[in-house]
Formats: structure tokens, C-alpha cells, sequence
């Protein structure tokens, strides 16, 4: 996921929808136009200001579109200037950048929504840690990114190792961690950093 943040999507995607909806103006509908009667006036009456617009949309995409402006219309003053301040950020991001930003909005799109679900909520719970924990886990995201492939190899061998203790296993290793002074601490570190690189050259 983009490190923008998963909201960033969906705020674009309503942002973009009203974008669509808005640019066109002084458009006279024809008597009957495929999908209107479906939606309420004020919807109806934004559909018609924009009528080309939506006659060239499939199905699919008015369900889309009229989904985003609902979630539009359901957020909050404090959300909606988010999402502008988000939309004016994203308009001065390089066209590469927007393109990936753009692409990953499709792929969102695209997701089940069971999975957009669960990662909405994964973000929620993101979002509510305290932000000492969020800046630890940014910290090793950074160190994992920095890693060579056989530095990620063995995290990943420890991490297996350690989901294939026991919770008594466990708990005996941190009790011993949580026993010992900050300088042996470090001097076990510095070991571990001595052993890898022997055992790189």
C-alpha cells in the first residue's frame, strides 16, 4: 500500500467523482435518460448539469461514482477539508507519482469488499496506536528497507523460529531479556553483528 495512506484512496476516489460531476454546467437533459429515476433529486440534478458525462458511463462505473458522492455527502467538515488538502497534495505530486497514486486507486477499486474492509480496519488500528509505536514500526519498516536480502533471510528464518516456540518458550526469552541491563543488551547485539559478519565473509 502507497505510504500516502489507505483513506487517501477513497478521498480521492470521491474527490475525483465530484471533479467529474462538477466541470460541466447549462446542460438541458432530454425527457427520459437510462438510470436518473433511480436517484434522489439533489443526485439527479448533479447528473444532469453533467449529462454527457453520464450517459458515456457504464453501469458499473455510475454505481461507482454515485457510491463515492454518497460517502462524500455522509463525511464529516473536518474529513472534507482533509480530503481537499489531500486532492491539492496529490495535484502537485511529479505525473509519475500520480500515476502509481492512481494506479493504486484501481487496484483498491478492484479489491472484494471483504478485503477493502479489512484493510480499512487494519488502517483503523493503525491509526489509534499510540504514535511512539507508530514511529517504532516506521523505524523498522525503514531498517527492514535497508536490509541486503540475506540480512531480510535470516529476519525471516528468526521470525519462523520464533512462531514455532512454544508460549512457554517464549515467555522464558523475554523474561531473560527483560532481566538484563541495558549493557549487556548491547553487548549481546554486538555479538549477533559479529557472528553475522563472520559468517558473511
Amino acid at each position: 500500500m502507497s505510504r500516502l495512506g489507505l483513506p487517501v484512496f477513497v478521498l480521492l476516489g470521491a474527490l475525483l467523482t465530484l471533479g467529474d460531476l462538477t466541470t460541466a454546467w447549462g446542460q438541458t437533459p432530454p425527457p427520459a435518460i437510462q438510470g436518473l429515476d433511480k436517484l434522489t433529486p439533489e443526485e439527479r440534478a448533479l447528473a444532469e448539469r453533467n449529462l454527457e458525462r453520464w450517459q458515456r458511463l457504464t453501469p458499473e462505473e455510475r454505481q461507482r461514482l454515485l457510491e463515492n458522492y454518497r460517502h462524500w455527502k455522509s463525511m464529516t467538515p473536518e474529513e472534507r477539508e482533509a480530503a481537499r488538502q489531500n486532492y491539492r497534495r496529490f495535484r502537485q505530486l511529479t505525473p509519475d507519482q500520480r500515476a502509481q497514486i492512481l494506479k493504486d486507486f484501481q487496484h483498491w477499486n478492484e479489491l472484494p469488499r471483504e478485503r477493502q474492509q479489512e484493510l480499512q480496519q487494519a488502517y483503523d488500528r493503525w491509526q489509534r496506536l499510540p504514535q511512539e509505536r507508530r514511529d517504532r514500526i516506521q523505524q523498522r519498516l525503514h531498517q527492514w528497507e535497508q536490509m541486503t536480502p540475506e540480512e531480510r533471510e535470516r529476519v525471516l528464518r528468526n521470525q519462523e523460529r520464533w512462531r514455532q516456540m512454544t508460549p512457554e518458550e517464549r515467555e522464558r526469552i523475554r523474561e531473560r531479556w527483560q532481566q538484563m541491563t541495558p549493557e549487556e543488551r548491547e553487548r549481546l547485539r554486538q555479538q549477533r553483528q559479529q557472528q553475522r559478519r563472520g559468517g558473511q565473509q
